[in-house]
């Protein structure tokens, strides 16, 4: 166990009470992290986007997770799986933004970001290749920075050099990826969760954007998943 000697503890049996106390504490700068607990997420994100006291920046929240999967030769981020149900190409341009942001603190230079779709050809009845298309030429023209980033890539090509080189495709990323981007939050949820639960990968998330860390954890995931995800966040908050 741990010693909680010296902590503060605040009953307060009101769930909502509860949570909009916590967000109020920590927008007057009475704490680093924000996490979920057993509170519905509709409940937190609520308080945390109130206007007059919650957690807003300007930016757009996002989630992000970290994976360590077994068949994959370093950590690997995946973006949006929580929190934007259909991004569109501004709204994806800003979730690369927070996602890179945060790689960067962790200590990666140049992040590499694959921008998932179902083929990696551009097709223009598929919108996701389409946005794919247009992040990896603002990439190029330096309209997002600090990332290398491409796309559309499927998914075997963005994780299987192999793969990318059966399919004639000459990638920087293509093999080595450190983030994926997901077309919307379905794909992203059923991706995050085979991860979880059929290569028993292990995960830590936040959401990014606030004024502070969130963990934003589902009610599914691990003890340790959510120890990680506080961890993950300490480190976001640096």
């Amino acid at each position: 166990g741990y010693d909680i000697t010296g902590l503060m503890i605040i009953h307060e049996p009101d769930i909502e009470k509860s949570v909009e106390m916590a967000v109020k504490m920590l927008s007057s700068k009475q704490g680093d992290i924000l996490m979920k607990g057993k509170v519905g997420s509709s409940t937190l994100l609520k308080c945390v986007l109130n206007k007059e006291w919650g957690l807003r920046t300007g930016n757009l929240l996002s989630h992000i997770a970290l994976f360590e999967v077994d068949t994959y030769h370093k950590l690997i981020a995946v973006t949006d799986v929580a929190m934007n149900i259909a991004p569109n190409l501004k709204d994806k341009i800003a979730i690369v933004n927070n996602s890179v942001s945060f790689l960067n603190r962790l200590g990666y230079v140049l992040p590499k970001v694959a921008v998932l779709g179902a083929v990696e050809m551009v097709n223009e009845n598929m919108e996701a290749t389409l946005d794919a298309a247009l992040l990896s030429k603002m990439n190029q023209r330096e309209q997002i920075r600090n990332c290398i980033i491409d796309g559309p890539l499927a998914f075997d090509n963005a994780v299987s050099l192999e793969s990318a080189q059966q399919k004639g495709i000459k990638s920087e990323v293509a093999g080595d990826t450190d983030l994926l981007l997901m077309p919307d939050i379905e794909v992203g949820n059923v991706l995050y969760k085979s991860l979880v639960f059929f290569a028993k990968a292990k995960v830590a998330s936040i959401i990014l954007g606030a004024q502070v860390p969130i963990v934003l954890t589902s009610r599914s995931d691990s003890e340790q998943a959510k120890y990680d995800s506080i961890l993950l966040s300490a480190a976001a908050s640096k």
